[in-house]
């Protein structure tokens, strides 16, 4: 949508602006419409282990056995409901863009300023636009008077822009200072801000690697269950037993063969880390990427706000005589040190910061907790850096301003005069080092004294500073040309200050094999210097993408000049490599690319509510330090999970071979088709619950991330098979005796089974961890006290078709079913997902020869 080609300074008519609003619209971002709760529904059930399930469930209920059909019922609605509810959440992210536009414009309707709501904005419509102002829709500036830009939304830019008239102001963008009138020129879907959104309501959500592993592994089993349960059938018919009482074995089977209590068990593993996470300062809002952090190789972070502190600071003063003055302090406020501690000269510099500056300092109070600049960041900073030099704003009392020459954003300066109080007057002058310091520049000085302050200048531009010069002079008369004939007094090096953590969080990814890349949309300079700090890359420069990112090479540590688009497609290609991508930011820019990535992180108290929505973790800290602690936690679930598989897919296989061997051993029914569920729910519930709350083992941050096409299953299948076979040689080998004997065999087997299964619980807990989980220690308690009650308690044993078992008898159960347990914590737990390499190389990238280069030259 463009403007009408002619704009009158009167704006339009009430008549041509309902005109203009029938014809393009509301200026709003248009909501998606998001599935129904039906299709929400059956995405859930189209889960390889929720179909086995549901057959199960159908063929219960043509065999009139309820007792079954509830159970597998409610596993199958806990799961889908959960996974509905997240899905809606996550369906905000579009709608919080749209919060994003400002509620009300100051808009010239029939010549006469006028307030309206920013939705009824039209192309044509002339806004006025004052400091703190969101810009309502994209505007052409017809008039400007000092304006400065807060872009960082958009862009990743941490210092405001100056726009002058004949520019263009972005839809979400906050005026810093300075005020404008403007022309809208693009309103709703077709601004900057409806483009981004586009841009999100396209990504869709990628599955994670949990749910493809687990997909994986319930196609496995689906067809493993249906292959064995239609053998058994066809076995049993062909020996003439009854059609209806095969059926009902071979549904036992199915339910043998899949652990049902899998999704249930991974949900709540899932949602109790979550919850310890959240105690963390890392707030999940998909349950799936809890899991997903565990499985990060490459995390892609934003400069601005996550490894910076996302403020203007003045870290160094430089005096004409060479000394330094480092400032040190946290964000605006302006409390801090100064050392070495200024001097006469450095106070001089101080007071002319004060002076020559238009901003202040607002301090905390009930709605702002932290100090804040009002007016433009930059001044803001040099204000803190004066306050900590031990001059406040005062000192602007006792020299009031008698003239200036405003800031210009083409001569990249700005001059105030100001009445002296020992008499005369002074006129103190900032801006760029080179526009001061050139041949033609307002200072005097000797060309060796020019050539060391530009060269200073120089060298702080190449570490990432932004380098600005002061200069005043002493006339005793207001001059006609104040910018002539001034002493330099210093320069000043600004910065975004990087994070104190920012470095301990970069290299504890190293530590554990994850990449780091750091994607920004400030100067390439900057981005270099921030990266070099952190401790992602020392060397060249970053590589500034402009409007080529597609040709990009995915292994490059830093891209700066980046804008949404090329964030997406810098995701796209890693992942295109194999990567497991986690992508941290604040902004609206930032939003696309956290919806892309695989995990989303979002700055939760200095970010936009856009990324907060279209992110999978919300940092309520926003230290990028969290990222690394909730990394260990996804790690510590996932080694939990395959635990739970292990126990398990152990108990199912020996349940399954028990089934298929114990008739060819005489035993015509080894077990009912209750006593199985009730061994699945005794020992895969309470304990398998337990088992996801399992302790890290130590070493778990050094290890390298498993590998993103890893089966969940990888490196276990013959664990699983030599505990299922244990079990099964112990359970039948006691039934056996025990029919031997004369005793109740089908009880033996069914207390055997369930005690060795509990006894593997115990054996597959972490090793060496600093904490104990007492809570795996009372569910297998409980569970042992249901499985014994089994056999014990009148109506438990009619429903399960049990018999008692007398003292010498349970000796004898719990001495075979201890085995299992005992061989496997002989063995050990499987504690590492895969071994052998230390470090992890992504693919595609060149090993590293230990210098932080690659054999070519390249950076890591």
């Amino acid at each position: 949508m463009t403007a009408p080609p002619t704009l009158g300074a009167a704006g339009l008519s009430s008549t041509d602006a309902a005109r203009l609003q029938q014809r393009y619209g509301p200026n709003e971002l248009p909501a998606p419409r998001p599935p129904s709760i039906t299709r929400r529904v059956l995405a859930q059930l189209r889960d390889p282990l929720i179909v086995v399930l549901l057959g199960a469930m159908v063929l219960t209920a043509v065999l009139r056995d309820f007792s079954d059909l509830a159970v597998i019922l409610l596993v199958v609605v806990l799961n889908t409901t959960v996974g509905v509810v997240q899905e809606i959440r996550a369906d905000r992210a579009v709608a919080a863009l749209r919060r994003m536009a400002a509620p009300s414009a100051r808009v010239r309707r029939d010549g006469v300023d006028v307030t309206i709501p920013a939705a009824r904005l039209v192309p044509g419509d002339v806004v006025r636009i004052e400091a703190g102002d969101i810009v309502p829709a994209d505007l052409a500036v017809l008039e400007a008077v000092r304006l400065s830009v807060d872009e960082a939304a958009l862009t990743g830019e941490s210092v405001p822009v100056a726009r002058s008239a004949g520019d263009e102001l972005f839809a979400g963008t906050v005026a810093a200072a300075g005020r404008a009138v403007g022309a809208v020129s693009r309103i709703g879907p077709a601004s900057a801000l409806g483009r981004i959104a586009a841009l999100v309501a396209g990504q869709p959500r990628r599955p994670t690697p949990l749910q493809r592993r687990l997909a994986g592994l319930g196609r496995v089993l689906a067809l493993a269950a249906v292959g064995l349960s239609g053998v058994v059938l066809a076995v049993g018919v062909a020996r003439g037993q009854p059609v209806g009482e095969m059926l009902l074995a071979a549904v036992s089977l199915t339910v043998a063969a899949v652990p049902e209590s899998l999704p249930a068990v991974v949900t709540l593993a899932l949602a109790l880390g979550a919850h310890r996470m959240a105690r963390q300062a890392a707030i999940v809002r998909r349950l799936p990427a809890v899991e997903t952090l565990g499985s990060v190789t490459v995390v892609a972070t934003d400069k601005t706000g996550t490894l910076t502190e996302g403020v203007m600071a003045v870290e160094r003063l430089l005096l004409p005589d060479g000394a330094a003055v480092a400032l040190t302090g946290t964000g605006y406020e302006p409390a801090g040190r100064a050392e070495p501690a200024p001097g006469p000269a450095g106070r001089r510099l101080a007071e002319a910061m004060v002076l020559c500056n238009d901003a202040a300092l607002a301090a905390p109070g009930p709605e702002q907790p932290t100090w804040r600049p009002v007016g433009d960041p930059m001044e803001a900073a040099l204000l803190v850096a004066a306050a900590r030099c031990g001059v406040s704003t005062d000192l602007r009392a006792a020299y009031p301003r008698v003239g200036e020459v405003p800031f210009d954003a083409s001569l990249r300066r700005m001059t105030t005069v100001h009445r002296h109080p020992a008499g005369g007057h002074l006129v103190v002058c900032k801006g760029a080092a080179d526009v001061l310091l050139g041949p033609a520049g307002p200072v005097r000085i000797d060309d060796a004294g020019r050539q060391r302050a530009l060269d200073a200048a120089a060298a702080l531009s190449r570490a990432g500073y932004r380098v600005l010069a002061v200069a005043a002079a002493r006339p005793d008369e207001p001059p006609a040309d104040p910018e002539q004939g001034l002493d330099l007094l210093g320069l000043a090096a600004l910065a975004d200050p990087v994070r104190t953590e920012s470095a301990d969080a970069v290299s504890a990814f190293h530590d554990a094999g994850i990449e780091v890349v750091l994607i920004t949309g400030d100067h390439p300079a900057t981005a270099a210097a921030v990266a070099e700090r952190v401790g992602i890359t020392t060397g060249p420069p970053a590589t500034a993408l402009g409007d080529d990112a597609a040709s990009a090479d995915p292994r490059t540590p830093v891209y700066a000049r980046t804008g949404p688009e090329q964030k997406l497609t810098i995701i796209g290609r890693l992942q295109h490599e194999g990567e497991v991508v986690a992508m941290t930011g604040d902004g609206v820019n930032d939003a696309p690319a956290l919806r892309r990535a695989d995990i989303g992180v979002a700055m939760g108290r200095g970010g936009t509510e856009a990324a907060r929505q279209a992110a999978d973790l919300v940092l309520a800290d926003d230290n990028l330090a969290t990222v690394g602690r909730a990394v260990r936690e996804g790690r510590r679930i996932y080694a939990n999970i395959r635990r739970f598989l292990v126990y398990a897919l152990s108990g199912g296989t020996a349940e399954v071979l028990i089934m298929l061997a114990g008739p060819w051993l005489g035993l015509a029914v080894p077990l009912l088709p209750a006593q199985i569920l009730w061994i699945n729910m005794t020992t895969h519930g309470l304990p398998g619950v337990a088992l996801g709350g399992e302790p890290a083992e130590p070493g778990l941050m050094r290890r390298p991330p498993r590998r993103p096409g890893e089966a969940i299953l990888g490196g276990l299948i013959g664990r699983i098979a030599l505990t299922g076979a244990l079990i099964t040689a112990v359970a039948l080998g006691a039934a056996l005796w025990t029919r031997h004997t004369g005793g109740p065999w089908q009880a033996m087997l069914f207390t055997v089974l369930g005690l060795a299964q509990l006894g593997v619980a115990l054996a597959v807990r972490s090793r060496g961890a600093r904490t104990h989980n007492w809570g795996l220690d009372l569910a297998v308690a409980l569970s042992l006290a249901l499985q014994l009650g089994a056999l014990w308690v009148p109506w438990l044993r009619d429903l399960l078709g049990t018999e008692p078992l007398n003292l010498w008898q349970l000796a004898a159960a719990a001495g075979f079913a201890a085995v299992p347990g005992l061989v496997m914590a002989l063995i050990g737990p499987n504690g590492r997902t895969r071994p052998g390499r230390t470090s992890y190389t992504p693919a595609g990238a060149a090993a590293s020869d230990g210098t932080g280069t690659t054999p070519e030259g390249g950076v890591r």
